[in-house]
């Protein structure tokens, strides 16, 4: 079956019907998967095993994942969502989590830090700030695959007793509406025997264990490191869920993904919706010599996995971060590429792109792949900005959206238009065979501000994770936009305009 939603919607229903608990505090954009889930919860709807999962909503996300540790140690099969400040105020708990192997999912949209201003946008500097803590790293690129490694984590999580922290890009794929296939019965996919040990070593008075202890430096070391063979094998677990969860829906994933020329000896390496973005473009020009590997399990990064799905042919690859180290030489994604290169022949140049939710074009992509085909490529870029301090930015320019049918919708917070615009979409994507994605742009003053609703309707599937520049329809349901925006930009050839006013036609 397939449903219209977007990506917290399609992990609320993964995770509701897998879990028994979990417990939630609301932060922009990861709120709408905690409110899903507590009010199924309210409405006595019930999970795979026949129960009514229970919800806790605390007083701060540190509280979250105090509730949460607790349960896990109880036996529960728990869950939680957040990004931003709230993963921060939860590294206490996962360091925790993670130390004492116990096996749950945090699902993260993932959005950018407040640094030196709050931006609610996504990137993902919340998500890398954890990746010291021990919980495996999981990326999902859209809405599908949201829902999908939702379910293939929860299966893992289990084989390998090591918490998971799937993400997604904040607003680019938590909010993007898009056509997902759903699982009619999932209880193939439950980790079973693993579930009933896990149950079997919680908290018990009649079976008294002892967690949690204080350790001298006689041991702690020790334990320390005897901690590795678990996560030596997260790897071949993920693998195995993955080629479960294939069987089960023929929708088949790895830890890494190419896609591209088999001789290619360029490629791009990147995780998020920015991966499709860049899919969608070395696909439609079809080029001989460029390729791409999408990052899929970040940590504990697999490097004979990683090696395995390079051509042989490869001479330099491009590294794309959505976050920036400051304080590093490198950013998180290139380090581990680094690492897993080294003298090996390939030469690794690496950018950034798309922090504060900045959006990642065509044309940008085109500066990427331009810039990796030089025979001096520059090194440590940023795209999409114009850097005139450090002249580190990379030129580009606009390409116009010219397949499938798109239409722009501009109206003022708190209108209508915005939901209308949703409620269009659905209809659309859930009553034909057409792929539909609605994505929805506004500030952070919304009501009241500016809103533009962006729609692509295709028979092919969409993998364009950005702003539509050039649309078939372009609505202006507030006349006194036109003083604003130059509309004619927006139009394709022969689009039509449809204009909310209170002149005649001819005025």
């Amino acid at each position: 079956m397939k449903k219209t939603i977007d990506a917290n919607m399609a992990v609320a229903m993964a995770m509701h019907n897998l879990t028994e608990f979990a417990s939630i505090y609301p932060i922009t954009p990861s709120s709408p998967m905690a409110e899903s889930y507590e009010q199924w919860s309210s409405e006595g709807k019930q999970n795979i095993y026949g129960t009514i999962p229970k919800c806790v909503e605390m007083q701060s996300e540190a509280g979250v994942a105090g509730t949460l540790h607790g349960a896990l140690l109880s036996g529960a099969i728990g869950t939680t969502f957040t990004s931003s400040q709230g993963l921060l105020l939860m590294i206490p708990n996962m360091y925790k989590i993670a130390g004492e192997q116990l096996p749950c999912v945090f699902n993260v949209s993932a959005r950018s830090l407040a640094t030196h201003a709050l931006n609610i946008f996504g990137d993902h500097s919340d998500v890398m700030a954890c990746r010291e803590t021990g919980f495996a790293m999981l990326c999902s690129n859209n809405a599908q695959e949201a829902y999908d490694l939702a379910h293939i984590a929860f299966m893992a999580t289990f084989k390998s007793s090591v918490p998971y922290l799937h993400f997604f890009d904040g607003f680019r794929t938590s909010h993007e509406i898009e056509k997902v296939e759903l699982i009619d019965d999932a209880k193939p996919l439950v980790p079973y025997n693993e579930i009933k040990n896990f149950k079997n070593k919680a908290l018990n008075p009649n079976n008294p264990v002892a967690k949690g202890t204080n350790q001298n430096p006689d041991v702690f070391f020790q334990n320390r490191e005897a901690c590795t063979s678990n996560y030596l094998k997260v790897a071949t677990d993920l693998k195995t869920a993955m080629n479960e969860f294939a069987n089960l829906t023929g929708r088949k994933y790895d830890l890494f993904d190419y896609v591209g020329s088999p001789n290619a000896e360029y490629v791009v390496i990147a995780m998020g919706s920015g991966a499709d973005n860049v899919e969608e473009y070395i696909t439609l020009h079809n080029f001989n010599n460029v390729g791409l590997i999408k990052i899929r399990l970040f940590r504990p990064f697999d490097i004979s996995t990683f090696i395995s799905k390079l051509p042989t042919t490869v001479k330099k690859v491009c590294v794309l971060d959505r976050v920036k180290d400051v304080a590093g030489n490198v950013d998180p994604l290139a380090s581990e590429v680094m690492t897993a290169l080294y003298n090996r022949g390939v030469d690794v140049i690496c950018g950034r792109y798309g922090l504060g939710g900045k959006d990642f074009t065509m044309g940008m992509v085109k500066a990427v792949v331009d810039n990796l085909m030089q025979k001096m490529s520059k090194n440590h870029f940023c795209i999409g900005i114009n850097d005139d301090i450090l002249h580190s930015s990379l030129d580009f320019e606009e390409i116009k959206e010219d397949s499938g049918y798109s239409a722009l919708f501009y109206g003022l917070g708190s209108d209508g238009t915005v939901s209308a615009n949703k409620n269009s979409i659905k209809i659309i994507g859930d009553c034909t065979d057409l792929n539909v994605q609605g994505y929805f742009e506004y500030d952070s003053k919304k009501s009241g501000s500016m809103t533009i609703s962006h729609l692509r309707i295709s028979d092919n599937v969409i993998k364009a994770h950005y702003l539509i520049n050039s649309a078939n329809l372009v609505a202006v349901h507030n006349f006194n936009f036109l003083q604003k925006i130059k509309i004619s930009d927006k139009f394709k050839q022969n689009s039509k305009l449809l204009l909310n006013t209170v002149y005649e036609g001819e005025e």
